[in-house]
Parts: structure tokens; C-alpha cells; sequence
């Protein structure tokens, strides 16, 4: 089952932290996330699996940014979350996608547990602007039936900035 808004407002501070949390932000049956300030993109047109791949930041200004199709930015939330006994889902908001602005490629499924910043994997297939702040996505949470390993560890974990590709330390823990 998907939380509600009102039983997500019920549980901050317990099992789901949101940290900055707004009240506005909360949908019927989900919360909204912000845009941070910052982007990378990667250096290389070519990307390795098993390398680092180099990345470039670059900062939303207050003016905005536009953004190229057919590249990929890698940008964060505004908000640090924490999810216990739930496991958390992101999905672009509905008006960012009518201007052809996806927010995560693949990766909009979260694991109990996890704590951190979340990853955004923007791409556009039109030239768009973005600003820094605005309400992209939105976590939504499903309970969980039966006895679970609670995510604790991972390359991922308790970030605290944009998180590039670490696909390549899978590789090396597989030597």
C-alpha cells in the first residue's frame, strides 16, 4: 500500500525524516522534493562501467539554466531524507514532465532504510530552463510485508552530495 499524505505527515520524525519539511509540500498521497543548486555533468562523451567517470559541476544560477537535450545532469534534493519500515519512491512531478523534463533515468526506487540526498538523473528532448528550488518530484512510500534486511551500507548511503555513477566499485569488489 502507498501512504497517504496526511499518514506521511503523521510519521515525520519517526519512520519517514524529510529535513527541511513544509507542510505545503504535502500531496494526497505523496511529498514534494526541490531542486538544489548544483549539477554535474560527465567530462567524457564516453562513459566506462568499470572506470570513474570525471564530472564537472555546474551551478544553477538565480536566473536559470538552460538545458541541453540528449545530455545527462545529475543534480540532488534539497531535502535530506531517512525512511524506516517503508520503502521509498520518487517520480517526477506531472508538470515537469509535460515540458519534457524527466527526473530520474532509472533509479526512482528506494530502499529501506536509506538515508541521504536523492540523485536526480535529468534529461530533457526539448532545450528547458530549470531553477534552482523548485518543487521537480515527489517521494512517495509503500509499506513492506515480511521480515526485511534494512538497507545500512551501499555505495550510496547517508550521502551528502550529488552522487555520480560508483558502478565501477562493483568491479573492484568483484576481483
Amino acid at each position: 500500500m502507498i501512504l497517504s499524505g496526511v499518514e506521511i505527515e503523521s510519521r515525520i520524525g519517526k519512520d519517514i525524516v524529510i529535513d527541511p519539511f513544509d507542510i505545503q509540500k504535502v500531496n494526497p498521497n505523496s511529498y514534494n522534493l526541490t531542486l538544489y543548486n548544483d549539477l554535474l555533468v560527465y567530462s567524457s562523451e564516453i562513459l566506462d562501467m568499470k572506470k570513474k567517470n570525471q564530472t564537472e559541476a555546474i551551478k544553477i544560477p538565480e536566473n536559470g539554466l538552460v538545458l541541453e537535450p540528449n545530455k545527462l545532469y545529475l543534480g540532488r534534493t534539497n531535502e535530506y531524507t531517512e525512511t524506516n519500515n517503508l520503502v521509498p519512491m520518487l517520480e517526477g512531478r506531472s508538470s515537469i514532465g509535460r515540458l519534457g523534463l524527466f527526473i530520474h533515468v532509472t533509479a526512482g526506487f528506494g530502499d529501506v532504510g536509506f538515508s541521504g540526498y536523492w540523485t536526480l538523473e535529468i534529461f530533457c528532448i526539448q532545450p528547458v530552463k530549470i531553477y534552482a528550488g523548485v518543487e521537480v518530484c515527489q517521494i512517495y512510500y509503500h509499506t513492506i510485508e515480511g521480515e526485511y534486511n534494512k538497507y545500512t551500507g551501499g555505495k550510496y548511503q547517508n550521502n551528502t552530495g550529488i552522487q555520480p555513477s560508483l558502478l565501477y566499485k562493483d568491479f573492484l569488489n568483484n576481483k
